[in-house]
């Protein structure tokens, strides 16, 4: 009897398996802690208090009846610390029905693709469940059930009823909150650039190019306001004024293909590329796992198996040619912290699978053809580039021109801008010119420029900070994004996050009562000892004591001392029909009208926010709109009379249809 989380992992494992093995999904977890009290025994060494959902008892007795009849069990969950947790759970539960000298019949499998290679490879070297990574999950899910059900009474009581707070999901807030404040504070600074389009003199014809004036005196020149741009034009455009090249350097540049992916730059990545959200790209990458065409897709690794490299260098020199295979395979180190619970990046686990032999959703024949050629370009030769500099000198001034022409596509044959490679590396053409030439002025370019904040953060901006901090893992970016959104703490305005009032709020008061536990190096501090626990270097319960002696003190002192918080309500110029002010309120999909005196008076309307942007269709006003899910989009404000609605704004992509 193998048992394995989904049904559709079931079935691809079928193929491999013969008539001897049976196959059961657990759906899941089987056992969790209770939802409506703390289920930790806080004088009892934190010990947690399982028990069957309702929805699972079904399952579990199903699981306890067929496993009854099975001369041995082998459980054969995902390879993370979750996986392994499930695993722990059912052995639990089927162990009921299992006498003592046979529970050694119980076995642990892990692979990280179902290929039949791969499974019958884990089923010759079964193990035992390994505690340590169940004791690093059961960690996380008891100090994060502490946090939340102590926070949440506090902040029903000192903000707003109904609330609820997470330890990683406040700090991920945090960094929202943060960067508005920053943009709010910004002050922006004037400055100017000054382009000159040159050509060879005694040319007429001859090809035209831009470069940049970068230097005055020897000096680096700052222009700082639209006086200073046209003094310095005025000076360059004077008949005496000579343009000649001072230095010239041609070298050969080479860019290096991107390592494969890991769950942080695959999120990121399918963001640029498609606009896809964390979850969307972790559902997808689930379904392309079970279905045996991928690796596991939760990993911090970039590591890749040796088999993978070679068939990656076979395919290579036979589709592409000798000229694109590196003479040595390349290896990539892995920045994982946790090596046994990480063994490679995600990639295809058969390359003669191609997006357009995929038999699902364009959405997966896009993420699927995107991992598909990351991988392979990753074992690609280098792309190289002619690079041309041309250092010009115009008086007292030197400008600066740069160029590159690909000489050798290389790795990026298979995987370019289309992929969503959104890096300066564009080709621009400069002429091949000699130490003396001496070049003709065709006109100067100034122009304004102001200084800009920094930009709000992006799912894949957030998930690439939260990487880097150390916070959070593979497994729990997608989970964060989408629990401080249906918390209505931070929205979407174009694809970017920003905080609401109430986010704002409760953010506010966190840090200000709490303000170690919701500091990203203390998170990530934690997300260390997670690890440590995994490795068997430290003990659970000892870590979690470490977290929750203090904040049980701190939580008790502000439950008797902080003052309410009074969340900032947005007034409109509308009234309801009793003459009050309606406010901005925030629900589970998105903001809504209310009476200022709601809930006394219970008047509430559809919120439309108009934008400038036009409709390309009317002409009318584009308002942002929601799905009955609470995915914002498009529409024009005419709707009914005019139908135009559209996933981006216009400047960004053409409409779709509705």
């Amino acid at each position: 009897m193998v048992i394995v989380e989904s049904p559709t992992k079931a079935r691809t494992l079928s193929r491999f398996l013969g008539s001897d093995y049976e196959l059961e999904a657990s759906m899941g977890h089987v056992r969790d802690l209770p939802k409506a009290k703390l289920g930790v025994d806080v004088e009892r060494d934190f010990e947690p208090q399982y028990v069957i959902p309702r929805d699972k008892r079904k399952v579990v007795e199903h699981l306890r009846s067929v496993v009854s009849k099975a001369k041995s069990i082998i459980l054969a969950t995902d390879p993370d610390r979750e996986g392994e947790a499930i695993a722990w759970h059912i052995a639990n539960i089927v162990g009921e029905v299992k006498n003592k000298k046979e529970e050694s019949n119980l076995k642990r499998i892990v692979f990280h693709e179902i290929t039949k290679e791969a499974v019958e490879k884990a089923l010759k070297s079964p193990r035992s469940i390994d505690l340590k990574l169940v004791d690093a999950q059961v960690a996380r899910r008891v100090l994060d059930r502490l946090v939340g059900y102590k926070l949440s009474p506090l902040l029903w009581k000192k903000v707003r009823s109904g609330l609820s707070a997470g330890r990683v999901q406040s700090v991920a807030v945090r960094l929202i909150v943060e960067r508005e404040r920053e943009i709010e504070q910004f002050k922006p600074l004037e400055y100017w650039s000054i382009e000159a389009l040159l050509r060879k003199q005694q040319a007429e014809g001859s090809e035209e190019f831009e470069a940049s004036l970068i230097q005055k005196d020897g000096k680096r020149i700052e222009i700082k306001n639209d006086k200073e741009a046209k003094e310095i034009t005025k000076e360059l455009e004077e008949k005496n004024t000579t343009w000649q090249v001072a230095k010239a350097e041609q070298k050969e540049v080479k860019r290096h293909p991107y390592p494969p992916f890991t769950t942080s730059t695959m999120t990121q990545t399918s963001a640029n590329a498609f606009g896809f959200t964390a979850k969307k790209t972790m559902k997808l990458a689930q379904d392309l796992y079970e279905q045996g065409l991928i690796t596991y897709h939760r990993t911090d690794s970039v590591n890749l198996s040796q088999i993978s490299i070679s068939s990656a260098r076979a395919f290579i020199k036979k589709t592409f040619g000798q000229e694109f295979l590196p003479s040595l395979a390349r290896l990539y180190k892995t920045k994982s912290k946790l090596a046994q619970e990480a063994h490679e990046a995600i990639r295809p686990t058969r390359l003669a699978v191609t997006k357009d032999t995929l038999q699902m959703s364009s959405d997966h024949q896009k993420l699927y053809s995107l991992i598909w050629n990351r991988f392979l370009a990753c074992q690609m030769k280098e792309a190289i580039y002619d690079q041309i500099i041309l250092d010009i000198k115009a008086g007292k001034y030197l400008f600066r021109a740069t160029g590159s022409t690909i000489k050798f596509s290389g790795w990026m044959k298979v995987y370019g801008r289309s992929e969503g490679d959104v890096s300066d590396n564009e080709e621009k053409n400069v002429p091949a010119l000699s130490v003396g030439t001496v070049l003709a002025l065709v006109k100067l370019l100034p122009t304004q420029h102001f200084t800009e904040p920094p930009p709000r953060y992006t799912e894949a901006t957030l998930i690439k900070t939260l990487e880097e901090k150390g916070i959070g893992r593979p497994s729990t970016y997608a989970p964060i994004i989408s629990t401080i959104q249906e918390r209505n703490y931070v929205e979407l305005e174009q694809r970017k996050f920003r905080p609401t009032p109430l986010g704002a709020a409760v953010n506010d008061f966190l840090v200000k009562n709490f303000p170690e536990i919701f500091d990203p190096s203390f998170t990530a501090k934690m997300e260390d000892q997670l690890d440590d626990i995994a490795k068997g270097e430290k003990k659970w319960i000892p870590v979690v004591a470490e977290f929750y002696n203090p904040f049980s003190q701190v939580l008790t002192k502000v439950f008797a001392q902080s003052e309410k918080v009074k969340v900032f309500l947005e007034l409109t110029n509308e009234q309801c029909p009793e003459g009050h002010p309606l406010v901005i309120r925030y629900g589970r999909f998105g903001k809504f009208l209310a009476c200022e005196k709601f809930p006394e008076h219970k008047y509430t309307k559809g919120f439309e926010e108009k934008l400038d942007t036009k409709c390309p269709d009317s002409g009318d006003a584009i308002v942002i709109k929601r799905t009955r899910r609470g995915r914002p989009f498009y529409g024009c404000s005419a709707y009914p009379k005019c139908k135009w609605m559209s996933w981006k704004l216009p400047k960004e992509t053409s409409a779709v249809q509705a």
